[in-house]
């Protein structure tokens, strides 16, 4: 009774709350779109959010969790939850759309019934009226659309939380993708956020060991950031400068004449969504290849230069073949972007070498020294997506299955409080980077490519190279930076050779000679032991 009577209370502060801010917002603009009235979003989302909250507590009361029953019970309300949350973020839009989308992208992290059905917003975002979409073009650039554009598509070639994308061709005829905001996301972006930032807190207080307070501490951070197009277009620029020597990426030119805070008009390119499997078999395209090409480049962008592309989602890669027949791979959205420290990704780097070496002692150094305290080993299982079996035997030794799989979906509801405690205390830096990584296991599980010992030998290599460049920055003489310079080319020839290796034994004839002429099997060195 005591619980009812407090969530009433929350209640009627609630109500009170959204009706003054929705009678401030209608007051100002005149509107007569009720779902954009703040009393009518925050009422809508308080209401689902109680909801949700009772059926937890009224289902699971009195049941003794350590039965099957419990379990059970725990995973009806866990679907029930999640589609009412699904529905909820639907009729609400804007960044309660970006929300259930980060939260569908954090397998491994979230019990898979809300991640499954939170997944399925990266395909099924709101779209604005084409009426809306140009009048936003009209504001932002001055002009009527026939001004700028020869051709502009009646219909959305992809939508998304904060936007959308219509194809176009300039006057000049050059064809064009034009992204537009959303006409209200930022009139009540700032009533969204307070309403997340509330609800957040309600629940914790309602259930203490739901710790997820840093989800409205990263929105409120990021999110100004991602309303700006201007900011995107500057990111999408820097990416393709620094990653410019993969000749396989391809990062969508700017055009600056007619782009603006809401309006950002890029070349149009287009390619088969990253996950189809259908395309790539069709074009006879390696998906393997891309797995690979992907690692490359986020390993690139986060241990070496600490600027990374958050939002790799399959809607933001496409793949296509070029005139010489090559695997080109595009990448969009450039939006969301995380600027690690270099204090962070020396530290992230030694303990991915850890990692990859089963290196225990480092795997603790590193681990509590980002922030996971005595939680390390479950926060190494969290960044590998592997059994703690597989990190202390080796992740590139041990192949990954099904069982395994199972057993960490399994494993999540059981260590949700753990879960949600690192999430708390590791540095805000390593949440995009959780996100980053699931949503890159997504891909590699759709295209049914898992790591191979080839991309962890990727991984090593940038690792190696960031720790080279934090024993450089402590220097003190041209000496010591030459034997760092030295020790650093050695243990990249190293992990070449070993790459040769893997290279020869993978070769069908010499798997033959292999076992011809070896009276044991052979031994698999560690991939950054050399």
């Amino acid at each position: 009774m005591g619980l009812l009577r407090a969530i009433q209370r929350h209640k009627l502060l609630s109500f009170s709350i959204a009706a003054a801010s929705g009678v401030a917002i209608y007051t100002q603009t005149r509107r007569k779109d009720w779902s954009s009235v703040g009393a009518v979003r925050f009422g809508r989302a308080m209401f689902g959010v109680v909801g949700i909250v009772v059926d937890y507590k009224k289902t699971l009361f009195h049941v003794d969790d350590s039965t099957e029953q419990y379990r059970e019970l725990k995973s009806k309300v866990h679907w029930r939850s999640a589609e009412k949350l699904r529905q909820m973020c639907c009729k609400n839009g804007g960044i309660f759309i970006k929300i259930g989308q980060y939260l569908g992208s954090l397998d491994y992290l979230l019990p898979e019934e809300y991640v499954k059905t939170m997944k399925v917003l990266h395909n099924d975002a709101p779209r604005s009226p084409l009426d809306s979409i140009r009048r936003v073009v009209e504001e932002d650039l001055g002009c009527k659309v026939e001004d700028v554009f020869q051709e502009f598509s009646c219909e959305p070639i992809g939508t998304a939380s904060l936007a959308q994308v219509h194809k176009a061709s300039l006057k000049d005829g050059t064809q064009v993708a034009v992204k537009v905001q959303h006409p209200q996301v930022k009139a009540y972006s700032d009533v969204d956020m307070k309403t997340v930032d509330f609800l957040l807190h309600a629940v914790a207080w309602v259930f203490p060991e739901f710790e997820f307070l840093w989800l409205s501490e990263e929105m409120k951070k990021k999110l100004p950031v991602e309303l700006d197009f201007i900011q995107e277009g500057h990111n999408a620029e820097k990416i393709a400068r620094l990653l410019g020597h993969f000749k396989f990426l391809k990062v969508p030119k700017v055009y600056w004449n007619h782009s603006s805070a809401r309006v950002l008009i890029m070349e149009y390119c287009e390619g088969g969504f990253v996950e189809d499997k259908t395309y790539m078999k069709k074009h006879g395209i390696n998906v393997n290849k891309i797995t690979q090409a992907l690692g490359e480049l986020y390993s690139e962008m986060i241990f070496v230069h600490g600027f990374v592309h958050c939002d790799p989602h399959p809607g933001n890669i496409l793949i296509r073949k070029t005139d010489k027949q090559e695997m080109e791979m595009i990448l969009l959205d450039h939006g969301l972007y995380q600027t690690l420290t270099d204090e962070f990704r020396w530290n992230y780097s030694h303990l991915w070498l850890a990692l990859i070496r089963a290196d225990l002692d480092n795997i603790k150094q590193y681990g509590q020294a980002l922030g996971a305290g005595e939680l390390y080993p479950l926060f190494a299982c969290m960044l590998t997506a592997r059994s703690w079996n597989s990190v202390t035997t080796g992740i590139d030794k041990v192949t990954p299955n099904q069982a395994e799989d199972q057993e960490i979906q399994e494993s999540v509801g059981n260590y949700l409080p753990e879960i949600s405690s690192i999430l708390n205390k590791v540095p805000r830096q390593m949440l995009l980077l959780f996100k980053t990584n699931d949503l890159l296991r997504g891909i590699e599980f759709a295209l049914d490519s898992r790591k191979s010992a080839s991309s962890f030998i990727n991984m090593s290599r940038c690792c190696v190279r960031a720790v080279a460049d934090q024993d450089l920055s402590r220097c003190t003489s041209w000496i010591s930076r030459t034997r760092v310079h030295l020790y650093k080319h050695l243990r990249l020839v190293g992990i070449s050779a070993y790459q040769l290796y893997v290279q020869i034994s993978n070769m069908s004839f010499m798997q033959q000679i292999i076992r011809l002429f070896s009276t044991a099997p052979v031994k698999q060195v560690s991939v950054v032991g050399l």
